[in-house]
């Protein structure tokens, strides 16, 4: 559907570790062929450097679950992309920074109850994602994909690469009090 939305020709570049998923993108390349729309799949792990193309002009990432949203993430701002949609799903522990956020829960005092706690913790997620894209030199926007009845990570982040020095600069001192506040939460607090 991105392909179709862009002009053509296109050349679109696929990143799909799992071997049935890419046979399936490879098919429907097969018929997009037809439209000028070029499909190249890589078959590997997104955040296999190697498999990046050069200053993409979009890069989108559905269903990005556990640390895929922040591989993707961190390859895309690498790799120079003008514009990002990217899409998390189910964080859980394997996530770095909510594995940290969990360790720091107790020492700020957020309540054990599992809905509060399950808020805060994807709230801190979304927030450190969000200030690592800009202060990259990203110009983000987050906003519901979906209600939340179909999912609870239901957030989407639209960025573009502006490379604002101000926007930057706010952002980095952001994320370092974040950083400050879960590597030693009971100073902080």
């Amino acid at each position: 559907l991105a392909a179709r939305l862009l002009a053509l020709p296109l050349r679109v570049v696929v990143i799909e570790r799992e071997a049935h998923r890419a046979a399936v993108v490879r098919a429907l390349g097969a018929r997009l062929a037809a439209e000028g729309i070029e499909v190249e799949v890589r078959e590997t792990d997104v955040g296999d450097p190697s498999a990046w193309p050069d200053r993409p002009d979009l890069v989108v990432a559905l269903h990005a679950c556990g640390p895929a949203f922040d591989a993707v993430a961190a390859r895309s701002v690498a790799a120079g992309a003008r514009h990002l949609l990217l899409v998390p799903c189910c964080p859980g522990e394997a996530v770095a920074d909510e594995a940290r956020a969990l360790a720091a829960a107790g020492a700020l005092g957020i309540p054990r109850h599992g809905a509060v706690r399950r808020a805060w913790l994807d709230a801190t997620v979304a927030a450190l994602r969000t200030l690592r894209l800009e202060a990259a030199g990203y110009e983000t926007v987050v906003v519901p994909f979906v209600p939340p009845t179909v999912t609870p990570w239901n957030l989407a982040w639209r960025a573009r690469r502006v490379r604002e020095p101000g926007r930057m600069a706010a952002a980095r001192r952001d994320l370092a009090r974040w950083e400050d506040t879960l590597s030693d939460p009971v100073r902080i607090s």
